[in-house]
């Protein structure tokens, strides 16, 4: 392939896609508008599932090193009443198919295999435009430009590649999460890590929800899920951690204290975390030269899909593009008949047992 590719988004999905593409010889380059791989946490924790996931790293030859940041036992799943009730609970036997790791330590993986200076930090994107004949016109916040005869949008749910390709907007979904953090859980928070125990934990009511799960160093991550409009939020001072924490607390007044605690003893201050989706079984039509994968293609309400069917759509794409060298045209068309269906299932359509263990995680 003689056409560099252009890809927008230095996430998992993009990473994966550009370590792909490497594999089979072809020169990208990642924009990126974070100014450095560690300008903001990436996030917790991330169940790779072997069914797209995992498929997606063999197809990037990174197996080995994904086997070297799994977290032993972190597959353990607890289903609790909101009084503290055990109604399920599964140990990690090995076998789940699904193991954890530190959504920061995979992106690190994906970035050190890639060629020194694929991947340009702080160029936030600010708009792009159509030049005719299948090229495209990127344009960054400091005024710079550059042109490509492939463009890739892997730049999540705000996408400024999307509006090349689709008018569709994300919309609230109705519901928020709140994250929390509480830090050497074991020791400070007995009753609580106990509750979590090795893996994760849901406790799920109609409209409040909470879901947790156990990273590494004994922390413990919650994301506690309210069902309320986003005036609902807005009244509410995130400025002001402690007033914020009472107000989400409040909301889970009778809840067993064990559980609670996952708000009130935040060791960081409470994050809203609002939740969007774009039009279910969205896609567009052909256009020649670009094309989205991951939440620009197909956001949807968390269920620990996301992050999975980023990195196999930037997988697939890759090996289609490898596939079809001479012919851009013919790789984006076999790639997107793939993924539409492909995501309209992974958001919609999950196994029983995906739809259990469903976390809200990218």
């Amino acid at each position: 392939m003689t056409t560099d590719v252009t890809i927008i988004g230095a996430g998992l999905g993009g990473l994966t896609l550009a370590r792909v593409l490497h594999v089979h010889g072809i020169p990208a380059t990642v924009y990126e508008a974070e100014p450095s791989p560690v300008a903001r946490s990436q996030g917790g924790m991330l169940d790779i599932h072997d069914y797209n996931g995992q498929l997606a790293l063999e197809s990037a030859d990174l197996m080995d090193e994904f086997r070297g940041l799994i977290l032993e036992g972190r597959q353990a799943m607890r289903v609790l009443d909101p009084d503290g009730t055990v109604l399920f609970d599964k140990a990690d036997d090995g076998t789940g198919g699904r193991p954890e790791v530190q959504r920061g330590e995979l992106r690190q993986v994906l970035l050190d295999s890639l060629p020194a200076g694929t991947v340009r930090w702080g160029r936030k994107v600010s708009g792009t435009r159509a030049l005719g004949e299948g090229r495209h016109e990127v344009t960054f916040t400091d005024g710079a430009t550059v042109c490509t005869s492939l463009l890739v949008g892997a730049d999540g749910a705000w996408s400024r590649v999307r509006p090349l390709l689709s008018t569709a907007a994300p919309e609230y979904i109705g519901k928020s999460v709140v994250e929390t953090y509480l830090f050497d859980a074991g020791t400070r928070h007995p009753a609580t890590a106990k509750a979590v125990g090795g893996g994760s934990m849901i406790v799920l009511t109609p409209g409040r929800e909470i879901f947790a799960h156990r990273e590494k160093g004994d922390t413990l991550h919650a994301y506690v899920g309210l069902a309320e409009p986003q005036d609902w939020f807005a009244a509410i001072d995130f400025a002001d951690a402690a007033v914020a924490t009472a107000r989400i607390a409040q909301e889970f007044d009778g809840w067993a204290p064990e559980l609670t605690t996952l708000i009130t003893g935040g060791d960081i201050a409470p994050v809203l975390r609002p939740l969007y989706a774009l039009p279910t079984g969205h896609r567009w039509d052909r256009v020649p030269g670009v094309t989205l994968l991951g939440d620009a293609a197909h956001l949807s309400a968390p269920n620990g899909e996301g992050a999975n069917l980023a990195m196999l759509d930037g997988a697939e794409l890759g090996k289609a593009l490898a596939a079809h060298p001479d012919d851009i045209e013919a790789a984006l068309t076999a790639y997107e008949q793939a993924m539409f269906p492909r995501s309209a299932e992974g958001g919609e359509g999950l196994p029983v047992e995906a739809q259990r263990t469903g976390k809200p995680k990218e």
